[in-house]
């Protein structure tokens, strides 16, 4: 392995956990075939956003479901409508647009609560309002407790059996915990802009961009999108580690080094990069460090930084997995991931994926 491929192009496709993959399948066919609902401990999974919002806090958040819209662009129309900053409205994760999706959103509404019902007919005209909650705390990524996902696939091409003895795998063992394609942009482009980056240019304080408020929020964007950049290498980086785990047929036992055991934690894991490399040792670190070391353009990345070395399970379990065949050729598979886990990519394990919303997405681009 090197940084990319003869071709010049990373690696954005890993081994599976069987060797192949037992059939090819439709995604995204159109957007009701991909659903998400997000799970928040101890916010109500209904309520009616008619009445009072429940709960305490000087946080409004609101359980909204949107088809056509990413989260992102969602979070900046509510600052509009909310009259705050973008930055004061938090959620818990990024949801496809492609899909009909239920996800929380808080917003900073101090000593506004008599005017929750009128601002949340006004979001009602948008998007519709599945529930209301006061909160004490802006909702940040990755404090929701999962996802629950409807998926419907379509063209499948592959023998019913094949397919059903895979998905009982899947419901026993899990599927390598990949991060998703997405992260590296097309074609690998975020790895790209990673591999020529200055580390110090992460931090907003160190360039300033020019003078003033203008200069400082133009500082504020560039540091934003190096953190994505950052974010890809070091996901990348765990694909490898995992892709040469599940090549082995270690991946879903801890081997030799693994900083989990020594807590009590017998899952397998993986480096998330840092300053020092990783928390592995003994054989585990070797195996990790002879495989980072071969992308030495990202490697050097991190020399700089003083991001603590993490650790990622290598195995994702999706909960309460189940699937139910309907008309010929197609295929509804239901289940739970936690927080940072893709549905995408524990498909891919089993089904070679066509994303159909890619043709459409291009298509309104023209």
């Amino acid at each position: 392995m090197s940084d990319a491929t003869p071709a010049g192009r990373w690696r954005l496709d890993w081994p599976t956990s069987a060797g192949f993959r037992v059939a090819r399948a439709e995604l995204k066919s159109c957007p009701k075939d991909f659903q998400v609902d997000e799970e928040i401990a101890g916010f109500p999974e209904r309520s009616d956003p008619g009445e009072e919002a429940g709960g305490d806090g000087e946080h409004l958040c609101l359980r909204l479901q949107k088809t056509g819209d990413n989260t992102e662009f969602v979070a900046r129309e509510l600052a509009v409508l909310s009259g705050c900053r973008s930055f004061d409205v938090g959620f818990c994760g990024m949801k496809d647009r492609h899909a009909v999706t239920s996800q929380w959103f808080s917003l900073y509404r101090p000593g506004m609560a008599n005017s929750d019902a009128d601002f949340i007919a006004n979001v009602a005209e948008r998007w519709r309002v599945l529930g209301a909650w006061r909160h004490n705390r802006k909702l940040r990524r990755g404090e929701h407790r999962g996802n629950r996902f409807i998926i419907t696939l379509r063209g499948i091409d592959g023998r019913r059996a094949e397919i059903d003895e895979a998905l009982t795998r899947l419901e026993v063992d899990g599927a390598p915990n990949y991060f998703g394609p997405q992260r590296f942009g097309f074609g690998g482009a975020n790895l790209d802009r990673a591999a020529t980056m200055d580390a110090s240019a992460m931090d907003p304080r160190g360039r300033s961009g020019g003078r003033g408020r203008k200069g400082k929020h133009r500082a504020g964007r560039e540091a934003s999108k190096n953190v994505l950049y950052f974010s890809a290498a070091r996901s990348w980086l765990f694909n490898e580690v995992l892709a040469r785990r599940v090549a082995d047929g270690t991946w879903l036992s801890p081997i030799d080094g693994e900083p989990g055991l020594a807590a009590g934690e017998p899952e397998a894991t993986g480096p998330l990069w840092g300053d020092g490399g990783t928390s592995a040792s003994g054989l585990q670190e070797m195996l990790e460090r002879g495989v980072v070391e071969q992308a030495p353009g990202l490697v050097q990345l991190f020399s700089t930084t003083r991001m603590k070395p993490e650790r990622r399970a290598l195995r994702a379990r999706p909960a309460e997995l189940a699937w139910y065949w309907q008309e010929e050729g197609c295929l509804r598979v239901e289940f739970t991931l936690a927080p940072g886990q893709y549905a995408t990519t524990i498909l891919s394990d089993i089904f070679e994926l066509e994303d159909m919303s890619l043709g459409r997405h291009n298509k309104q681009q023209s």
